[in-house]
């Protein structure tokens, strides 16, 4: 099997050749610059690696992997990403400050090396009224969508590795979240639902208008497109499974059926933190793929996610980077990855890839003791390890 062929098996529950390797085809299963630049250095002769760190939008600082580390690693994913508007950019300020096109504001410590926070909403105090005027991204910025059409086709043509489409902020509730402060909109979900009704229909109708123009230049080409919207936490649900159904359901549903009409894409769904109770939900609502398994929160055990969910979804991720990543051995990788094989491998319907961005304190030698083992893992010597038949 050829990398897309491999991932195209997987992801319609038939056992390829081995276990599917992901590592920068999605936003959120990247690496973070500086974590980048130093496996770069460490891969180095003699398998020479060109080219510079390429920064993604935004303070998460994430990259788009080069094809060169790609090849080196055997990655089987391609991303093709929509681009930078021409006319609202983010902006970005010498003391670590940024406001992107949405109108939030960032800021990265000085002595923080691995995260950002935000420190301005700009519809904190806003009412009704204010977020019918507020000045809005234009969803269809001729500059989101400029040559990725061409980019999708070349990699089709080339007929290698699975292609993944990526749309930038693809959320409607963390968005909701950023843009009128974390704690009020929680509050808002529950006191002023006509005020939450107001801004995720609003965030809907210009995600909607986003993914319809992304795909209709890359629908015919990709294997899957994510969307992104964290409903879970570590130790549970961020909202109550009501709310969801209330006011995210049904929003995530016409989003789901706008993209099923312009592609046969399979949809990939990323969540952090323990999303079992509403998991069922999802399938319901036509995910095929579910990223990142974050195998660390609770009720997030990857052989009971397989047993009862795996009929029906596909799993991406798994690869724990709370502890094993960036606090294990290499040999603790390995294991790590034996062990997701082995809960999610059997019969297809998983992909082996880090739970969310690597970040920059994970060692490029565990880096690449994920990579390499997942070369090795034949289904094989899945079986063996579980002692399937």
């Amino acid at each position: 099997m050829n990398a897309r062929q491999r991932v195209q098996a997987a992801l319609n529950h038939r056992e390829p050749d081995r276990v599917p390797l992901d590592l920068g085809g999605t936003i959120v299963s990247t690496i973070r610059a500086t974590a980048y630049s130093r496996l770069k250095d460490h891969l180095g002769p003699p398998q020479k690696v060109r080219g510079h760190a390429v920064a993604g939008s935004g303070p998460s600082q994430k990259v788009r992997v080069e094809t060169e580390v790609l090849e080196r690693l055997h990655v089987d994913t391609r991303s093709v990403d929509t681009r930078p508007p021409r006319h609202s950019r983010e902006t970005a300020y010498p003391d670590g400050r940024s406001v992107n096109e949405w109108g939030v504001e960032y800021w990265i410590p000085a002595s923080e090396r691995y995260t950002y926070v935000p420190v301005g909403e700009p519809l904190a105090t806003a009412t009704l009224a204010d977020v019918k005027a507020y000045a809005w991204p234009d969803p269809l910025d001729p500059g989101r969508t400029e040559g990725v059409g061409e980019e999708a086709r070349r990699l089709d043509e080339m007929n290698q590795w699975a292609i993944v489409g990526n749309v930038d902020k693809p959320s409607i509730l963390e968005l909701a979240l950023a843009m009128r402060g974390f704690e009020q909109f929680l509050v808002d979900l529950v006191m002023d639902q006509a005020f939450a009704d107001l801004l995720l229909e609003k965030l809907t109708e210009i995600q909607v208008l986003r993914y319809e123009r992304f795909l209709e230049e890359t629908g015919p080409y990709l294997d899957v497109i994510v969307f992104a919207d964290d409903l879970g936490i570590q130790d549970g649900l961020l909202i109550s499974p009501a709310i969801y159904r209330k006011l995210l359901k049904p929003r995530h549903q016409l989003l789901f059926d706008t993209i099923r009409r312009k592609t046969n894409a399979k949809i990939l769904y990323h969540s952090c933190g323990d999303v079992y109770p509403l998991i069922g939900d999802l399938i319901e609502i036509g995910v095929d793929c579910l990223n990142p398994v974050q195998v660390s929160a609770r009720e997030m055990d990857t052989a009971n996610l397989k047993r009862e969910f795996g009929k029906y979804l596909s799993f991406w991720g798994a690869i724990d980077t709370q502890h094993v990543l960036p606090h294990g051995a290499p040999d603790d990788v390995r294991a790590e990855v034996r062990r997701r094989i082995g809960d999610l491998g059997c019969g297809g319907g998983f992909v082996i890839a880090p739970v969310h961005n690597v970040q920059d304190d994970v060692p490029p030698e565990n880096v690449v003791a994920m990579c390499e083992v997942e070369i090795r893992a034949s289904h094989a010597a899945l079986r063996q390890n579980t002692g399937a038949t």
